[in-house]
């Protein structure tokens, strides 16, 4: 007769998942393969009884067990990560203000401050969301105290991972076809629009600058319309826009280097230690793991 337990890390990958949408994707977040989360998940729904998860052909999706269950993962895991919090000594307090750029916020911080909050409850967390290149300025300044950003320079900050860049459109639009190429793209300064704009000069491919922004959100306008082709991380491309590649006659784009930078006022804030290692188990990667499939 199977075990009816629920074991912590068949709740940790079974939630990994959930906020993931997809095992690989969760397994990049925890560190483990895909291979064994779904053994995990296996185990669980084996002692559940129940299927959880149910595959679509977008991503994993809830079942009426897994939505019921979920509710009590949280909890579960959250009350043992307080008792271990507790056990361990005393509860961090503080105020910790936290950067990232809108491109980042929700595929990737988004679940370190889910984690951190449910671990540091006494820790009051402000989010700044600013292009890097104002973020960075903002922590060497100590206005900022920690941020995930696309460094502006080799050296500057701990490496996490690489974030392609693309040429993205909605399907049904054809703004690729014209020339000079239409295109919406970040504003100037931007590390991504200088390699995007230098990729387009290297391959004397003719461009007009239709919009500027300095959000994804503010590009969406101009390329819904069909008026342009937008410059996106790979991460911030909208649900039914195609990577435009090889075949489109669009130049291949490099990866941006995404690093943790710390601010010197934020030295010997156990606040400010916590978040960096949260950060780096929930986001360092080798190098190159950042990197996702492209069209073309």
């Amino acid at each position: 007769m199977p075990s009816t337990d629920l074991q912590l890390d068949w709740l940790r990958a079974f939630i990994a998942t959930v906020d993931a949408g997809s095992l690989t994707a969760a397994g990049r977040q925890v560190h483990r393969s895909q291979s064994a989360l779904s053994m995990q998940i296996a185990k669980l729904e084996q002692a559940v009884g129940r299927p959880v998860l149910v595959r679509t052909p977008r991503r994993l999706d809830l079942t009426p067990a897994g939505r019921e269950l979920l509710e009590h993962a949280r909890r579960l895991v959250s009350l043992h990560d307080e008792a271990v919090q507790a056990m361990q000594g005393e509860a961090l307090q503080g105020h910790l203000r936290v950067g990232v750029p809108e491109d980042y916020a929700v595929p990737y911080l988004a679940p370190v401050l889910r984690d951190f909050a449910q671990r540091h409850a006494g820790v009051e967390l402000t989010l700044v969301c600013e292009q890097s290149t104002l973020l960075i300025p903002r922590v060497l300044k100590g206005e900022v105290d920690i941020a995930v950003v696309t460094t502006d320079r080799a050296g500057r900050g701990q490496p996490l991972f690489e974030e392609p860049l693309v040429w993205a459109a909605p399907a049904r639009h054809e703004a690729w076809r014209a020339t000079p190429l239409p295109i919406a793209i970040y504003e100037t300064g931007s590390s991504a629009r200088s390699a995007a704009l230098a990729a387009l000069r290297s391959h004397r491919k003719r461009y007009r600058v239709v919009c500027e922004s300095a959000s994804p959100a503010g590009m969406l306008a101009a390329v819904e319309a069909g008026l342009a082709v937008a410059l996106f991380t790979r991460c911030s491309v909208p649900s039914g826009f195609e990577i435009l590649g090889r075949r489109h006659g669009m130049p291949a784009l490099p990866a941006l280097p995404v690093v943790l930078l710390r601010s010197r006022a934020a030295a010997g804030m156990p606040a400010a230690d916590a978040m960096e290692e949260q950060v780096l188990r929930t986001l360092a990667r080798r190098p190159g793991a950042g990197e996702r499939q492209r069209g073309g």
